[in-house]
């Protein structure tokens, strides 16, 4: 049996974001919830937030859901870290926590917000540690906490490369993200003896597919490989970001008139916004503004509602 890979934005979304049991258990093995209450039912919520573009993969939100004690949560699979990616992460979840309240309600009636991230890549932390835990604490007294917000990163290279050999279902269920990866795979019995993994690779056969949806899937990794390559030649290249494209373009550090060319060639390779930041080094006002002065008949209205 061939199985697809379930961090691909086609599979993610079919596992996690149309069945909400595999949902709720994923969410209960992995998220820290100190006080004990338990997920016992949830349902999907529009992700209005942001654009549905694959080229915009970078920027989406891939299942947002609320449970039945009206705790939010934002869940990610994001293949490639920029810094820009905190930024996005705080925003997003600060955006859904002030929309809870509708005008004149108490702020009695706001509920707490998860944002769950699961990183293929390595976000810079030094620690071997894959699981990082973010609340909003008193510095001086780390006891005291502000409840609202939280933030759960976990980077699936230092999931691999810590080996765990557990077999709670929070590790087998990272195990399904981290070990199935596009090909025939001999699935451990341990994963195959928890129901709800047994479904979530069930999801996975790649004959379940239909040719459309193998196209989407096979074009996401062509973008995710694009945009991965172009991050690995600016950093080779030892530029000053170590985000900044390559000898390529021309790039010279510190000269105006190149950057302006490295955001009118990202643009016209058809790279997200936030990319384009990571890679300029500009803020995303400059870099449409950029646009909007290099770029012939530039819609910026059009372009960020892509």
């Amino acid at each position: 049996m061939r199985y697809l890979d379930p961090k691909n934005d086609i599979t993610f979304k079919r596992v996690f974001g149309e069945h909400p049991n595999l949902l709720r258990s994923f969410l209960n093995s992995i998220m820290p919830f100190d006080d004990g209450v338990w997920i016992d039912e949830l349902e999907y919520l529009p992700l209005e937030l942001l654009p549905e573009s694959i080229l915009q993969k970078q920027t989406i939100v891939d299942v947002r859901c609320i449970d039945n004690h009206k705790r939010q949560f934002i869940v990610e699979m994001q293949m490639i870290f920029t810094q820009a990616f905190f930024s996005r992460v705080l925003f997003n979840a600060a955006k859904i926590f002030s929309r809870q309240l509708s005008r004149g309600e108490k702020y009695l009636k706001l509920s707490p917000v998860y944002s769950l991230n699961i990183v293929n890549d390595d976000m810079g932390f030094q620690s071997p540690g894959y699981f990082h835990h973010y609340q909003i604490l008193d510095v001086q007294f780390p006891q005291r906490k502000l409840n609202g917000i939280e933030y759960v990163f976990i980077e699936i290279p230092k999931f691999k490369a810590a080996n765990l050999t557990e077999k709670k279902i929070g590790v087998l269920w990272l195990k399904y993200l981290a070990m199935i990866e596009n090909k025939k795979y001999p699935i451990p019995e341990e994963m195959m003896q928890v129901p709800e993994i047994a479904k979530a690779i069930q999801l996975l056969e790649e004959s379940s597919y239909t040719v459309e949806e193998l196209e989407k899937y096979d074009k996401y990794w062509d973008v995710v490989r694009t945009q991965a390559s172009m991050l690995h030649d600016a950093e080779a290249k030892g530029l000053e970001t170590g985000k900044q494209i390559g000898k390529e373009i021309g790039m010279e550090i510190g000269v105006e008139n190149t950057t302006v060319n490295v955001i009118v060639r990202c643009y016209n390779q058809g790279l997200s916004l936030s990319l384009m930041e990571a890679i300029s080094g500009r803020s995303q006002d400059e870099i449409l503004s950029v646009l909007e002065s290099e770029v012939p008949n530039f819609d910026r209205q059009s372009f960020l509602k892509v």
